[in-house]
């Protein structure tokens, strides 16, 4: 079976005003400024220590202090004068709070997509993560959704009128990135099944999905199994990328949604694997 490659379009919006150097006092907190900064670096692939502190209005020496300790963990490359965009973590979760600011633009886009698969009276189950929040936040056209979900976040942000029930899933907390860990199930009853499974990933390449952690590669595969078809929801950076922890292969009931195109050998592999890939391209439709 060939991939279709569609292409989604969001509605047109109003322009973002001209991006501002921020009040230094928005910045005061070291957290604060060091979450902003990640994501100036990965949303410019790269930055300089003199415009990191003419953006932050803080001196050299606390830039190059903020960008080894960022280096450290993994959350961007320091170089010579500077620092680039790291390659996605493959081994260890990101903070969430990092996640959710990475490539924000493309998430909504993908996000925006991948609501209008859904329809009404759909019962959906989704994990964690940044990408299947903004999705959530999408739900607000449809109605009489059964959303089962091991995202902490996500009962929070579904509007009232999207949902008839909302399930959370038990076991082990993870704090740090906001989901629980344990068997797709509930006490006292059997196996679940769903319509759709929506699920963000770590890492997509020929050789299949593939997430951070043991335990939640697992989950994530009950969740597909569960499912009439799977949704995976995975802007370009994970692309060509195997995470510690191996989910599934590609299959043909999956629809990738991205914002753009997968490189040819991962293109070839799901299309191999008879898998869809939509891609949402944010221009009017």
């Amino acid at each position: 079976m060939n991939t279709h490659i569609h292409a989604l379009e969001s509605p047109s919006e109003a322009a973002p005003p001209p991006e501002t150097a921020p009040e230094a006092a928005n910045f005061a907190l070291p957290a604060s400024r060091r979450t902003a900064l990640i994501r100036h670096v990965r949303e410019h692939g790269q930055a300089t220590v003199l415009e990191l502190c003419q953006r932050f209005q803080v001196s050299p020496d606390t830039i190059r202090r903020d960008l080894e300790l960022l280096s450290r963990r993994g959350l961007l490359s320091r170089t010579h004068g500077g620092a680039v965009a790291a390659e996605p973590l493959v081994g260890a979760d990101a903070p969430f709070t990092a996640r959710l600011n990475a490539n924000h633009e493309a998430k909504a886009r993908i996000a925006r997509a991948a609501a209008r698969l859904i329809a009404s009276g759909e019962t959906l189950v989704i994990n964690g993560g940044s990408t299947t929040l903004a999705f959530a936040r999408e739900l607000g056209s449809v109605s009489g959704l059964t959303v089962v979900t091991n995202n902490l976040s996500l009962p929070a942000i579904l509007a009232p009128g999207a949902v008839r029930d909302v399930y959370l899933l038990g076991g082990q907390v993870r704090t740090e990135s906001q989901v629980t860990l344990g068997p797709v199930a509930f006490a006292g009853t059997g196996s679940i099944h769903a319509d759709t499974a929506v699920i963000g990933v770590g890492g997509i390449s020929p050789a299949g999905l593939s997430t951070t952690l043991l335990a939640e590669a697992s989950m994530i595969a009950a969740m597909m199994a569960a499912s009439r078809r799977a949704i995976v929801l995975a802007d370009a950076s994970k692309f060509d990328h195997n995470a510690f922890a191996h989910i599934a292969p590609l299959g043909p009931r999956h629809t990738l949604i991205s914002d753009k195109p997968p490189p040819p050998e991962l293109a070839q592999a799901l299309s191999d694997a008879g898998a869809e890939v939509i891609i949402a391209t944010g221009r009017e439709e």
